[in-house]
């Protein structure tokens, strides 16, 4: 596994296992419990997941310490909308089953992110997490935020793959030095990405999958990248891509294969 250093000095692991709409119960439980016993030690979460009891109890369960895990959650819009940062903390973490997160980011720019990025800049400062920072923030949300705070956000998850690489973004986040973490790095539910048949050509260069190739494009770019999956063989695969390195004419070609075309909600546009 390799590791990078956020702007406060945490270690976060730069490959890790995301739980968005994984039901609650046993087929999270299942997933991350598989995940830990395969070498994951990061684990990516949120509230309106609503599988964070069934996270925290896989962790509870495994072989694994509290704290040789890196755990992230997330405050959720209607949190956001309500003042009601410190209390949403406060829940997640009784579901989750601890006593601090390593990483607690504002889901999307709801209205007033301001006063919550303030509320967890406190809860951050008391030591109950141990990094804070924001999901699906624009260049301009970042700006605003560097105006009336002086804690720069540790990462900042957005959507990037192959399809919309986000560049530009990325590019603001490095010079800041705001890690940057990759949400639907396969392309998303229902994308033909990894249909591509470059990706295919690459991959059976390595013997690797197209999955693996885009998994360790994004490593490569020095991206946080979280894939999902409650298969226990694609786990397994999903973290077997410290063996090969991908060449620049391979890493221009993935990116390249893409649709140019973004699969999620635009942060500026979003209505939930």
């Amino acid at each position: 596994m390799d590791f990078i250093t956020l702007n406060n000095t945490v270690t976060i692991p730069q490959l890790g296992l995301g739980v968005f709409q994984t039901p609650e119960g046993e087929q999270t439980e299942n997933a991350v419990r598989w995940a830990l016993a395969n070498g994951y030690r990061h684990i990516d979460t949120a509230k309106v997941y609503g599988n964070e009891d069934s996270v925290g109890k896989a962790i509870a369960e495994s072989e694994v310490d509290r704290k040789d895990i890196f755990l992230t959650t997330k405050l959720w819009n209607e949190d956001i909308r309500q003042h009601r940062a410190k209390e949403a903390f406060e829940e997640s973490l009784k579901r989750l089953g601890t006593d601090y997160v390593d990483l607690y980011l504002i889901h999307w720019p709801a209205d007033g992110w301001q006063d919550a990025w303030k509320d967890m800049v406190d809860l951050y400062r008391e030591g109950r997490i141990r990094a804070i920072g924001v999901s699906n923030f624009q260049i301009h949300h970042l700006e605003e935020l560097a105006g009336i705070s002086d804690i720069v956000p540790a990462a900042n998850q957005i959507e990037s793959s192959p399809d919309f690489p986000n560049n530009e973004v990325i590019a603001y986040c490095r010079e800041h030095g705001i890690t940057v973490e990759a949400w639907s790095p396969l392309g998303g539910t229902g994308g033909s990405l990894l249909k591509n048949p470059t990706l295919a050509e690459i991959g059976a260069k390595y013997g690797k999958s197209a999955a693996q190739v885009v998994i360790r494009w994004h490593l490569q770019r020095g991206v946080v990248v979280i894939p999902k999956s409650v298969h226990e063989d694609r786990i397994r695969q999903n973290i077997d891509v410290f063996d090969f390195t991908l060449t620049d004419e391979d890493m221009a070609a993935v990116e390249a294969a893409g649709s140019g075309v973004r699969n999620g909600a635009n942060p500026d546009t979003f209505d939930f």
